[in-house]
């Protein structure tokens, strides 16, 4: 239920308070990741509400988040995964939907605390499931992972190449996400090594840009059905913008990924996993997942 009879447009003098506090930069500081295996007999449902629904009032309507992506992996890029055994995806093919969100420098609480507010009203709605009310999310999908995140940095392949501000809204025909786990849970390390060594040699040709994140805990207050990794405190999420298709990309910028990543001494390949843009507002490769 919601107190729609008690809401009059304008009347709360929060709406011109917020804005007026706080950062207010047009700065990456944060994102929204949330990765989902859709169950086979509800894909279409899932997709419709996903994005004509949750993708709006459950992310972009709220304070401090400013573009999205969403991307997809059909059954002619699964392949495109690894390692085998991953503890991030199970099993290796999970997660063929992946949602990514920018969010505004220092805003990353402010917009947690609203996203945690609407979903529970969306939820008490009936709006957390395509079927309506008392109905099981978990039936219609599960979460390889969902996590806010901090933003540390972005790598260019040249000066050309948008600013990670414009990075969602480009034309990017491909993403490759690696969830890498720090040696000892030293992220600190890990990311010096991935900004100096690894990623410098990754983000040429295909590879336009790459961006940083490190994953925090969900809030303990969080909807059931969403799930975070264990030891997120010692995680990078790395997502790579491509120009080419992932099959073009894969053998030259990622096939060794997993090795190099351990020879390093820093971190270990937690998953990598190739996805193409989604068609949004269509059902295309709903029928090409399973």
């Amino acid at each position: 239920m919601t107190s729609e009879a008690a809401y009059e447009p304008g009347n709360d003098p929060a709406y011109r308070h917020l804005p007026s506090v706080g950062p207010h930069d047009p700065i990456v500081g944060g994102a929204l990741i949330t990765w989902v295996e859709p169950t086979p007999e509800h894909v279409v449902g899932y997709n419709r509400w996903y994005e004509d629904d949750h993708m709006i009032t459950g992310a972009m309507v709220m304070p401090w988040m400013f573009s999205c992506r969403r991307f997809v992996s059909p059954r002619s890029i699964q392949h495109l995964r690894g390692p085998i055994g991953s503890r991030v995806a199970e099993p290796l093919e999970a997660g063929k939907y992946i949602g990514i969100y920018w969010i505004n420098d220092g805003r990353i609480e402010d917009h947690e605390q609203w996203s945690l507010g609407a979903n529970r009203r969306l939820h008490a709605e009936g709006r957390g499931s395509y079927r309506g009310h008392d109905q099981n999310p978990l039936e219609e999908r599960s979460h390889v992972f969902t996590s806010f995140n901090d933003f540390l940095g972005a790598t260019y392949r040249d000066d050309a190449v948008p600013r990670v501000v414009h990075t969602l809204v480009q034309p990017y025909k491909g993403m490759v996400i690696q969830v890498i786990d720090a040696k000892d849970g030293d992220r600190d390390r890990l990311d010096a090594w991935l900004t100096n060594d690894y990623l410098p040699s990754v983000v040429t040709g295909d590879v336009a840009v790459a961006t940083r994140f490190a994953p925090r805990p969900l809030p303990p207050d969080k909807l059931a059905h969403v799930r975070e990794l264990d030891g997120v405190d010692g995680i990078v999420t790395v997502l790579h913008f491509l120009e080419s298709t992932p099959e073009d990309a894969w053998d030259k910028h990622f096939a060794q990924a997993d090795e190099q990543i351990a020879a390093s001494g820093f971190g270990s390949l937690g998953v990598q996993a190739a996805f193409i843009p989604t068609n949004h507002g269509t059902n295309d490769y709903t029928d090409q997942l399973f």
